[in-house]
């Protein structure tokens, strides 16, 4: 499938005792019947990143101290918010000029500015030329790590991986999503949809996205049961002194190294390099192929935090206690182009 990536770089964001690390994978879909595309380019990936953290701190379950839930709620809020008049609109502001025709911006002149401050009603209720917009035909995997306190909780949706290195042993703590799984396949099968060649009605080689809505049509079925759903699976685990780093990366890394060797290639750089950003440039250098074939091909992108110091509990005026904040560093890099 030929996609591009797109990721925040080296950025964390703290709520009260939270922090907030994510990956997007913007997924440009390749149609075999279709010969040319319409699609939103990076703009599903940089929608999510401009507002599924807004939307996760306005959760009731977040306020309630369920980040697990508010997650999972905020990953199904991108897909409705992408939908609209206004929906239409940011996606039409986010995405690259290059791939937009003129009348692409149709209507963006002269409507309210983009971002403003708004109840979340009005995301459905803007008036507008694009008021019946569906959403994107393209979409964007995610996969979100937060810490808060001692805890650390996961929410993956699509082929995005979130790998914590403990006493050097890779734990997964995340799925791909991909079309052999029974449980994605029975999923797939009961909504109208099928697999062939590997691929989600022939055509997507994940089974969980955000965005991707021409696959999320059946009305009469919930978000998280149609043929392709923006729901993550939710992992939550206790951080320990013996953790060593987290990494969040793209499925440009793991096709090829496994967690392991992965896991078993940082601490080795680690042991001379203390810059974490290099480390992440050699995984990418150890990943590329010499030639524009095969495995290594693809866009890559990393996300590496290393927990520098025990976690603890240290008491805030909230009444909350927070960790010590790991060091964090990001990288991307392109597939080279075909000569």
């Amino acid at each position: 499938m030929d996609h591009s990536t797109f990721c925040l770089p080296s950025w964390y964001e703290v709520f009260g005792s939270m922090l907030f690390i994510q990956i997007w994978t913007a997924q440009r879909l390749s149609l075999v019947s279709m010969m040319a595309m319409e699609f939103a380019g990076g703009s599903v990936a940089k929608f999510c990143a401009k507002y599924l953290h807004q939307q996760l701190i306005k959760q009731e379950a977040y306020s309630s101290g369920d980040i697990g839930t508010a997650a999972q709620k905020s990953f199904l809020r991108m897909d409705e918010m992408m939908c609209g008049q206004r929906g239409w609109r940011e996606l039409a502001i986010l995405g690259d000029k290059k791939d937009q025709s003129s009348d692409m911006m149709e209507g963006v002149v002269g409507s309210s500015k983009s971002g403003e401050e708004g109840h979340d009603e009005d995301w459905s209720v803007e008036e507008g030329p694009h008021s019946n917009y569906e959403g994107p035909k393209s979409g964007s995997t995610a996969c979100v790590a937060i810490i808060r306190n001692n805890q650390l909780v996961v929410a993956n949706s699509g082929d995005s991986r979130c790998v914590l290195s403990r006493k050097g042993q890779a734990h997964n703590l995340s799925k791909d999503h991909k079309p052999d799984l029974e449980s994605e396949k029975e999923r797939i099968v009961k909504a109208g949809g099928f697999i062939h060649g590997g691929r989600v009605n022939g055509s997507l080689n994940l089974t969980r996205a955000i965005g991707d809505m021409e696959m999320k049509k059946e009305k009469s079925l919930p978000a998280e049961k149609q043929i392709l759903t923006a729901n993550p699976d939710i992992n939550i685990v206790e951080l320990c002194e013996d953790d060593d780093f987290l990494v969040l990366a793209c499925d440009g890394i793991w096709d090829c190294m496994s967690s392991q060797q992965l896991v078993d290639f940082v601490l080795e750089q680690l042991k001379t390099e203390s810059k974490l950003s290099t480390v992440c440039e050699k995984v990418f250098d150890r990943c590329l192929a010499p030639t524009s074939g095969g495995e290594g091909c693809d866009n890559m992108t990393m996300i590496l935090v290393q927990f520098k110091k025990r976690p603890r509990s240290v008491p805030s005026t909230s009444g909350h206690s927070s960790p010590d904040q790991p060091s964090e560093s990001s990288g991307s890099k392109d597939k080279p182009e075909s000569t």
